[in-house]
Parts: structure tokens; sequence; C-alpha cells
């Protein structure tokens, strides 16, 4: 029987040691943005951090959201597929419907400094068990075929930094 319906997320850390290419993009865009944005809460140039300007700057913190403007086209070139989560195939397979975006840290004069996390959001998963550090479970809401025992499709994913259980909903519910 299922243990409940639960949403995964995961958090996308990208900076100058990021290696796969849509990170260097990403981090590269991101940057410029942050670096071109930036310069108007600080027309003094008396801050060189971005926790300086939340720290001095009224309103700064809308970095995050004018930042995040460079990142979306990328983050549409995924087609709603969680990056660097595979199942125990090898597949990318765990589809999103939402996203945030967060300035870590970043410099002005230093893009080295720039670090950025996107945290993706998944659709509901049925949690159906846990087997040593995979997760087993079934795409949507499978409670029902699993209470009348349907045959559903599973998938498995192993547990990995980043990767948590966001929210859960226990399915006991619709047991018998």
């Amino acid at each position: 029987m299922a243990k409940g319906l639960i949403r995964l997320s995961y958090r996308k850390i990208i900076d100058a040691s990021s290696q796969k290419i849509w990170d260097k993009y990403v981090f590269d865009d991101t940057y410029m943005e942050f670096f071109m944005q930036a310069q108007f809460y600080n027309q003094q140039n008396k801050y060189t951090t971005f926790q300086e300007l939340l720290d001095n700057v009224p309103n700064a913190d809308k970095l995050h959201y004018l930042t995040s403007t460079a990142a979306v086209g990328y983050i549409r070139q995924l087609n709603k597929i969680i990056p660097d989560i595979a199942n125990n195939a090898g597949k990318l397979c765990l589809p999103f419907t939402q996203f945030t975006f967060e300035i870590i840290q970043s410099h002005v004069q230093n893009k080295d400094a720039h670090r950025i996390a996107i945290s993706f959001y998944s659709e509901p998963l049925t949690w159906i068990d846990t087997i040593g550090n995979l997760l087993v479970i079934a795409y949507g809401d499978q409670r029902e075929g699993l209470r009348t025992g349907q045959e559903v499709q599973t998938d498995m994913i192993a547990l990995q930094p980043y990767l948590s259980i966001s929210s859960f909903q226990y399915g006991s519910s619709l047991s018998q």
C-alpha cells in the first residue's frame, strides 16, 4: 500500500565551478543580469556584494526576481523535466511544475563569487515504498489504483544530496 502522495524538490546550485554546459550558460547570463540590475540599486558604487546590497538598500531583495529573468529561457529548455535527477535506469524522468530562483551570493566586481540556486518542485507522485536509498514512486495520484489492486507503472529514484520531499499527504484516506 502507498505511503502517501508527495512532491519532491531539487535544489540545483550553480556557480563558477559548474561543469555542465547548461549550468555554464545559466551562470554567465544570470551573472550579467545581476551585474546590470545591481547598478540601479548601487548608483553610488558603495557596495560590492549582493549581501551588502540586501543589508543597505531598500528593495534590493527584488534582485532575486530580476536576475531570474535571465534563467527563464534556459529553464524552458528543460521541457518540464528536473535536471540531474535520473531514475534507476539513468533516464531523466522527474517532471516539475514550479521553480524558485535564489541568489546565494554575488559580487559586482568578481564573477567567480556569483552563486545561485534553482529549486525545482515535482508534480504529485505516489510514494509506494523506499528500498535502500531508492524511492519507489508512481507518477500522479495512483493511490486508488493501488488500493483496488490495479497494475501501476512505477519508477525508482535514488535519494541524493539536494533532493527532498517537499510535501506529503498521508495515504491512509484511501486504504481499506
